[in-house]
């Protein structure tokens, strides 16, 4: 999927550079590291290190697991609260 390019705006811009004085160079440098992995996506060799799961789990299993997911989302036991 590819993204198009969007403007940040200035109250953003301001946002951030503000947020970003009150850190580190060393954790302004894991932001920007951050921020240009979003960027690009995850690399190929990500993908490979998933791929070797491909398959791992049987499918009566999975849908078993999506079932049971979805049955109890969004429900609400008031007791617990």
């Amino acid at each position: 999927m590819r993204r198009g390019f969007c403007a940040v705006s200035p109250k953003l811009q301001e946002e951030l550079l503000k947020e970003m004085a009150r850190l580190s160079q060393e954790e302004q440098q894991r932001v920007i590291a951050f921020a240009k992995s979003l960027v690009a996506g995850p690399t190929g060799k990500a993908r490979k290190d998933l791929a070797r799961f491909a398959g791992a789990i049987d499918p009566e299993d999975l849908k078993q697991m999506a079932a049971v997911i979805e049955e109890g989302c969004e429900r609400i036991n008031e007791s617990e609260w």
